[in-house]
């Protein structure tokens, strides 16, 4: 039987409806931490078996916080060296961004370790000499200690295209944070728009404030000339 003709104006290309894929390797890793995380708040540093995210283990690392805003890599993956083009075990995770980033990365880690919170990132590498477009990923999930405080973070970095010439770094595009309760599945922060906050130009104007301690200014007021000032008293004397 023969095949009746193809009519090219009923096939639809559908990768372009597909989500967006390539980053298959941190989903593995968060839905791996959710499950040994369980009903409690976090799982422990040493809750992790390297065999449980073996497909996403070239993208996993494992952070240590240092200091408030720095934690540097215990654990890292193939995928971030050759992103460094070198062994990054022992460096701050703010190596892989922009200087101009890397304050927001510091404030991050501060809000993933301090809260405890999920922190995720989007981020790009921009062009430049045999170095293509990147379009990255990036999720911490904090960790307890065998001290019961909170200085690891899971982490899973996925970099999507052509590496090109090493390093890479990258400029945050998105952040997001989720704050995380025992037994209740992570919920987005309720973040505050700091404009609401802001006194309007009007309430200022309506209410001055004082500058040091300096007194309230009283409203001028046209003086009698034929009174005397309050400060003046009449002293009489006989010599």
């Amino acid at each position: 039987m023969d095949k009746p003709p193809l009519n090219t104006q009923n096939v639809i290309v559908m990768t372009k409806y597909q989500p967006e894929t390539g980053f298959a390797a941190i989903s593995q890793v968060e839905a791996y931490w959710e499950a040994i995380r369980g009903a409690r708040l976090l799982p422990k540093r040493s809750d992790i078996d390297p065999r449980g995210i073996e497909r996403a283990l070239e993208n996993a690392f494992i952070l240590e916080r240092i200091a408030p805003g720095i934690a540097r890599l215990r654990v890292a993956g193939s995928h971030l060296n050759d992103l460094m083009g070198m062994e990054v075990r022992g460096m701050p995770l703010t190596s892989f961004f922009v200087p101009g980033a890397r304050a927001s990365v510091s404030d991050l880690l501060e809000v993933v370790f301090q809260t405890p919170a999920i922190g995720s990132l989007r981020m790009i590498s921009q062009a430049g000499p045999q170095k293509p477009e990147l379009q990255a990923r990036m999720i911490l999930l904090p960790l307890k200690s065998d001290l019961g405080d909170v200085s690891r973070v899971l982490g899973c970095f996925v970099s999507k295209g052509e590496m090109g010439l090493a390093p890479r770094r990258y400029d945050i595009t998105a952040k997001e944070v989720l704050t995380i309760t025992a037994g209740q599945p992570p919920q987005p922060a309720v973040q505050t728009d700091p404009a609401t906050q802001a006194p309007t130009l009007g309430t200022v104007q309506d209410s001055p404030r004082q500058v040091g301690m300096a007194e309230e200014q009283k409203p001028f007021a046209k003086q009698d000339p034929k009174r005397r000032p309050d400060y003046l008293r009449l002293i009489k004397s006989d010599d």
